[in-house]
């Protein structure tokens, strides 16, 4: 079994919420978004980040899930907010279930790459994010940080 495979082999069904981060980098007036290649979220747009390992701070999750998934190496800036993320399956049954923790973040170095994790990844406006398809989590941590009038 892949890496990838049991990481989401231990996040369908989960026996107690997990923990996720995420990083809103902002450069040059434009957010980074990347579309994720694993469930939950398949195929749509949303913000670098992971899961918190244990021993490891939010921030350093943070740091560190958006260097592996992007190559960036940032600085965390502020907490934007958290947020519960329970999708249930066809049953009921809770299939995932997230407490995410978004993060400003600011590009500090890195060269760009995308990881497995990845499909594609770009730079955009927040007028052209609020057109993507995004998940809900993106798209509440981008209305909280910038409202209905962006960066």
């Amino acid at each position: 079994m892949s890496v990838e495979e049991q990481a989401q082999e231990r996040r369908e069904y989960p026996r107690a919420p997990l923990i996720g981060v995420g990083a809103v980098a902002i450069k040059d007036g434009k957010i980074l978004l990347m579309k994720r290649a694993f469930e939950p979220g398949k195929g749509k747009w949303s913000i670098p980040g992971g899961l918190v390992e244990v021993g490891e701070t939010i921030s350093d999750a943070c740091a560190r899930e958006m260097e592996e998934e992007t190559g960036i190496k940032i600085h965390v800036l502020e907490l934007i907010n958290a947020y519960d993320m329970i999708v249930p399956d066809e049953a009921g049954k809770v299939k995932y279930h997230y407490v995410l923790i978004d993060f400003l973040v600011k590009p500090i170095g890195g060269t760009e790459r995308s990881s497995v994790e990845v499909l594609e990844m770009k730079w955009v406006t927040y007028e052209e994010a609020r057109q993507l398809d995004m998940t809900n989590s993106a798209r509440k941590a981008l209305q909280e940080l910038f409202g209905s009038t962006g960066p």
